[in-house]
């Protein structure tokens, strides 16, 4: 069976509402430019639920569920010459709907399922040696469908599902090789959310709780340097008296998410229905912009990454239909259905 996957935000002023207030402003665009762009196919099998990592100029794509099997291979691409090159196997369990991060050169994959269990063990891929390690289990427990990101060199696992919803968050020191619960996000907890970050500030959103087909909406943001360190930003849905989020449809759990260009996107994932549609996010204005739509099928449990402020989209599936094509995504270009 699947298991739904990977991967991590508002303080509203509350006011009276008055008859002179119901007329909404607008500040923002209902544009739809973006374009995508197909890259040559990932060389691994067609899956979902995998997990991906970036190190310098390369990223790792690897695990994941082909519709029948659990994965623990590792394949690298050179975004400049457009190839994949298979990497050392994961040594541990075969696992979906695990999370991956980058600390210190290292990527870290850990968490998951199995197929059976539910995991909690992490390990250290060494690019320079192609190599893995396993470091200490992660103290949280047994998860999968959580978020990890990295924040200054420091990596950090959230959310998920172990038999319940969880929003806890838990902070990795590679240099101890030791886990510390840290204060948890606020807001709903959620399985199967994503996470980005830009300028050492890593935001959480979308993902599902309780089983809900709608999803969460809200947004936090994580800031190791202030105090709280998680701050809630406006809600991902039709919330307000204003006109920024009458077209907002950016519920929705499984997507993926990256930053380039100094802006935030999510694209993908499922609603009820499995989605293409994308997101810009703008962080200084806290508002959400629709973009041209990911080209490819629809698809749920996909990957998305960013190398040289290059984001990418792919894997996942449609239905149980898995997919191993993959598209650049350029924000800033016209729509071109012929390429």
């Amino acid at each position: 069976m699947y298991k739904l996957k990977n991967i991590t935000l508002l303080s509203i002023l509350i006011v009276p509402l008055f008859i002179s207030s119901c007329t909404k402003t607008s500040d923002t665009s209902t544009d739809t430019s973006g374009n995508w762009i197909k890259r040559s196919d990932f060389e691994g099998i067609t899956r979902s639920e995998g997990v991906s990592f970036v190190i310098g100029d390369k990223a790792y794509v690897g695990t994941g569920y082909d519709g029948t099997n659990r994965l623990g291979d590792l394949w690298q691409y050179d975004p400049v010459q457009n190839f994949w090159l298979q990497k050392a196997d994961l040594p541990g369990a075969a696992r979906s709907s695990a999370v991956a991060f980058t600390a210190g050169g290292n990527g870290y994959v850990g968490t998951g399922y199995d197929g059976v269990n539910r995991l909690n063990d992490i390990w250290q891929y060494n690019p320079t040696t192609n190599s893995w390690i396993k470091k200490n289990d992660f103290t949280g427990g047994a998860r999968y469908d959580a978020v990890a990101f990295s924040v200054l060199d420091k990596g950090y696992i959230a959310t998920g599902y172990d038999g319940n919803y969880l929003k806890d968050f838990w902070e990795y020191n590679p240099a101890t090789d030791n886990w510390l619960q840290q204060v948890s996000l606020g807001g709903s907890k959620r399985s199967a959310a994503v996470a980005f970050v830009y300028n050492n500030k890593a935001y959480v959103c979308t993902g599902t709780n309780n089983g809900t087909s709608t999803g969460v909406n809200d947004l936090w943001v994580f800031d190791p340097s202030a105090t709280p360190i998680w701050t809630e930003k406006r809600k991902i849905s039709n919330v307000s008296t204003d006109s920024y989020d009458d077209a907002y449809a950016v519920i929705r759990s499984n997507a993926v998410a990256f930053v380039m260009n100094g802006k935030g996107y999510v694209t993908c994932g499922e609603n009820g229905a499995v989605l293409n549609d994308t997101w810009e996010y703008d962080f200084a204005n806290d508002v959400w912009a629709k973009k041209t739509a990911y080209e490819g099928v629809a698809r749920t449990g996909a990957l998305g990454f960013c190398v040289s402020d290059r984001g990418f989209v792919l894997t996942g599936r449609s239905s149980s239909t898995p997919f191993d094509d993959i598209r650049e995504f350029f924000p800033l270009q016209a729509y071109n259905a012929n390429d």
